[in-house]
């Protein structure tokens, strides 16, 4: 029997809005805005109580600085050849500037420097000259600019018969002029609990570089604070041809402890190195060339780098001949008789020359293409089966859910197994002795901090027949209980894309399952095979072509559709099939694709069911009852603000902003979201607030207002709590300054006089500070939480782990508070947090982040997959195109599904 929860109407069905744009609210009409004021990030207010303590130790080590007074002096740094044109690669310019140190150490004073391989570099105390000019000759073997390999112009360079043994040498003038001082005292300055000085960050930034310099001249790959040795130990093969590399990440942090060392463990995916046709036939999983496609396979390796083979020879790839390597022609001269190259030019194929000018007879590549090496005019043409993949390049696509799993399989580590590992690389990377660091006195302990932390009781939850539930190591079941407020399922369908599932019976046991948990689900209605003939066709028609068949079937709306895909993961589908249903048809869908079909799958899928149909699962007792501390007397409006972007390197694909707002006042347990698309890459969400030329505002903060009033028998909240995640210490202030600003005008637009109180909070997942149990092998307990020790001198900061790690270490959130006019304690802060994190309708553990905030970012990750850019043209992600990009628009859903949980 479904129960009544106060503060809402029974949820059976996400009801359509029944107001327009133009029927608002009384006083909720536009009218002029008046300026917002800026806000300050706070400070700390006090330090938390509850909970049982516990000793943990944190991979932080602290930093002695015995010479405080130091001053660092920072140089500018211009790197050109003797043409005036700039050096912009890194690698080179650390070659540049070691041979400088090597060749004018004495007109530098003997001073040993810390160079950030651009345009910055770092000195203590200052050089004897402000302004410097040096030549410095660099000399390399000609792994860049010639090969044995045919060119457009002739099948050797002029500088071939000297290749393998010959040095050339290139000058660069080097330009070195003093920029600024940074004194040592900044960090000093920052540690103490006074008026924050920003300088602190060009100090730790100083320090950092010092961390990346050492690292690079042990040839590692930098990404960041983080570095990767060329060792296969630390290689893991994730498939299609990448690999995880294993690393350390390494910076200084101030923490209220004093300074501090952060080293943990780091991984970052490199391409596979070995042959390049291993590569290919890994990358694209087939088994013989012949299979490979070879549209992508010059996408995926243009701009890596090989070696040739024969000649140990670097290259960088520049795209595939259009033709097979026995079959790709090329001119060349031909030698006249006194040995010059001064003849007559010829017509010769890449497979004939290796042949014949190189004694190379080629077997596997020969009916392949070549990998051209050269430049847009000049083409140069290696064949494959010489040519092998350096190590270390990166590989900066997003890793499919298989290669995912397999790294997290792979990767696992004991939480004990971490800290030897990192004591070891503390003691072993011998960072006391850099000079630069010797020079301000800098040492580094060896063991970790031991901090005390205190673990929250977990809270009591409320399911069907008033039942209490009390989760057990951040884990709750629903065996023998049913949920609070179920659905009633009447009118359905089942469409079935696999070939391999029984549709009948997976109706059948969903039903049977549902009615053990108060679900009742009447029989499907039609029960829907695609045709076979259409498997090989392109999703999108799949999808029409289904929705013809389910149309002609139905004689009314259904309440749900069942689709059953036929891969579990990165199903091609999936986009299209939640467009049409969301976006077009108005229909609450679940997609399923069920290895085996257990009681434990069932009551997964049905728990999202559940929540997408209105229904509610679970609530906090505490919600449940109405008591809610801060919360239950006022008006509050809870938010989930993420931004999701597309993998690294891809300027031509739009970032989706996605914000949660909470609705049906004073639960917190139900959401409705907003998504809209951005340019790429940019984190601040621009449409919070969207005033259109007529006046009105298209943002996404009116329709989460809107959706709260209507939900909230009329009231308007006069208290919000933003969650925004994914956002870095440099941002905190724009957070506050540019959408916090927004999220005002929006309200103000609305015609509301008074703003309301808001706590900003914002969460970063993407650290690396990690906490260890001090007696014991195990995790740390869900319900953890630090505010003292290592959290920041000043701002308003803590750790929480709020869920039960179960592989490998598990990793805190870091909650910090820019904002709080509601005036929560730090317990009533840190409690609600917690609580929060069992809120989530769709999971029966505690989340490691608040719902909203992993409901922004499903809702974010759901919707960007209604559009497809893998069909966007290469060239739209060159330099010259950015910023040039039209974002499309977004799909909107539909009015029936709108305020739906459709993203559980």
């Amino acid at each position: 029997m479904t129960e009544k929860v106060p503060g809402i109407e029974e949820a059976v069905e996400p009801p359509a809005s029944s107001q327009t744009s133009g029927d608002v609210p009384h006083n909720m009409e536009t009218e002029q805005m008046t300026p917002t004021e800026y806000y300050s990030i706070i400070s700390r207010n006090g330090v938390g109580t509850t909970g049982k303590c516990i000793p943990l130790l944190v991979n932080l080590f602290k930093v002695a600085v015995n010479a405080p007074d130091t001053v660092f002096f920072q140089y500018s740094v211009t790197i050109t050849l003797e043409d005036k044109r700039a050096v912009e690669s890194k690698g080179i310019g650390r070659k540049v500037i070691d041979r400088l140190y090597q060749t004018y150490s004495s007109e530098l004073g003997g001073k040993r420097f810390a160079y950030d391989g651009g345009r910055a570099l770092y000195t203590v105390g200052p050089l004897p000259l402000n302004k410097y000019e040096f030549k410095v000759l660099l000399e390399e073997t000609f792994t860049k600019c010639s090969s044995e390999s045919p060119g457009a112009n002739g099948g050797l360079r002029e500088e071939t018969k000297r290749s393998k043994h010959s040095f050339v040498s290139k000058t660069f003038i080097v330009e070195i002029s003093f920029a600024a001082k940074i004194p040592l005292q900044y960090i000093a300055i920052a540690l103490s609990v006074v008026e924050s000085d920003a300088n602190s960050q060009d100090a730790l930034r100083v320090l950092d570089t010092v961390l990346r310099q050492r690292a690079a001249n042990c040839g590692c790959l930098l990404v960041r604070q983080s570095f990767f040795h060329d060792d296969s130990r630390n290689f893991t093969d994730v498939g299609a041809g990448v690999t995880a590399v294993q690393g350390f990440h390494s910076s200084f942090r101030p923490t209220q402890r004093g300074l501090s060392l952060n080293m943990d463990m780091s991984t970052t995916m490199i391409i596979k190195p070995g042959p390049v046709i291993d590569f290919l036939l890994s990358n694209q999983q087939v088994k013989e060339p012949r299979y490979i496609d070879w549209a992508k396979a010059q996408k995926m390796l243009k701009n890596l780098r090989v070696q040739a083979t024969h000649r140990h020879q670097e290259f960088k790839i520049s795209g595939l001949s259009e033709k097979p390597c026995i079959q790709q022609l090329f001119s060349m001269k031909v030698k006249n008789d006194n040995g010059n190259n001064g003849g007559q030019t010829v017509d010769i194929t890449v497979y004939e020359y290796f042949a014949k000018h190189c004694g190379i007879e080629l077997t596997s590549s020969a009916y392949l293409p070549c990998l051209d090496v050269g430049k847009p005019k000049r083409p140069n043409y290696l064949p494959l089966e010489l040519c092998s993949l350096v190590s270390l390049q990166r590989y900066t696509k997003v890793l499919s859910p298989m290669q995912r799993a397999s790294l997290v399989e792979k990767s696992r580590q004991k939480p004990h197994d971490r800290i030897k590992i990192l004591k070891n690389a503390v003691g072993n990377y011998c960072y006391d002795d850099d000079p630069v660091l010797a020079a301000c006195g800098i040492s580094i302990e060896k063991q970790l901090t031991l901090v005390e932390g205190r673990v929250l009781e977990a809270p009591k939850l409320k399911v069907g027949k008033n039942d209490d539930c009390f989760p057990h190591n951040g884990r709750w079941n629903f065996n023998k209980k049913t949920l609070l407020q179920p659905s009633h399922i009447e009118f359905w369908a089942v469409v079935n894309f696999s070939a391999s599932c029984d549709t009948s019976y997976i109706s059948r046991e969903l039903i049977r399952c549902g009615m053990s948990k108060g679900i009742n689900i009447e029989r499907p209605y039609t029960l829907i095979e695609e045709e076979p003939q259409l498997r090989r066709s392109n999703p999108v028609a799949r999808v029409e072509r289904m929705f013809d068949l389910l149309t002609s079937k139905l004689n009314k709306e259904p309440k749900l559709i069942l689709c059953v895909l036929p891969e579990r993961k990165n199903c091609d589908i999936y986009g299209p099939w939640k467009k049409k249903c969301l976006g077009e048809f108005g229909v609450v869908t679940q997609c399923i694709s069920p290895l085996k079909i257990t009681d434990q799958y069932l009551t997964n899928v049905l728990l999202k069911i559940n929540s997408k149909l209105g229904g509610i699962n679970s609530l906090l007792a505490i919600e449940h009852s109405g008591h809610l501390p801060l919360i239950k007397d006022t008006p509050t409006m809870i938010l989930g603000m993420d931004v999701s972007h597309s993998s690294l390197g891809r300027s031509d694909i739009p970032s989706i902003a996605a914000v949660v707002g909470s609705r049906h006042w004073p639960l917190i347990s139900r959401y409705r979201a907003s998504v809209r698309m951005q340019a790429s890459k940019v984190e601040m969400i621009d449409a919070l607030y969207k005033p259109l030329e007529n006046g009105s505002d298209d943002g996404i903060i009116r329709e989460l207002l809107l959706d709260f009033y209507e939900s909230s028998n009329g009231r308007k909240p006069t208290q919000i709590i933003a969650f925004r995640d994914g956002v870095s210490e440099s941002q905190f202030k724009q957070v506050l300054d540019i959408e916090l600003n927004q999220i005002i005008k929006a309200y103000q637009h609305l015609g509301e006089v008074n703003v309301p109180k808001f706590t900003v909070i914002v969460a970063q997942k993407n650290h690396h500070t990690k906490l260890f149990l001090a007696n014991g092998v195990e995790n740390v307990p869900p319900g953890t939480v630090v505010d003292t020790t290592i959290t920041h001198p000043r701002n308003y900061d803590f750790y929480m782990c709020a869920h039960a790690g179960m592989i490998g270490t598990s990793k805190p959130v870091h909650y910090h508070v820019l904002l709080d006019e509601i005036g929560f304690s730090a317990d009533g802060l840190q409690n609600l947090i917690h609580s929060l994190s069992y809120v989530n309708q769709r999971s029966t553990t505690a989340t490691s982040v608040v719902a909203p905030i992993c409901y922004a970012h499903h809702a974010a990750a759901q919707m960007g997959q209604f559009l497809n850019f893998d069909d966007l043209s290469e060239t739209s992600s060159s330099p010259a195109s950015e910023g040039n990009i039209p974002i499309p628009e977004l799909p909107r859903l539909h009015k029936n599904v709108r305020s739906s949980m459709f993203f559980c």
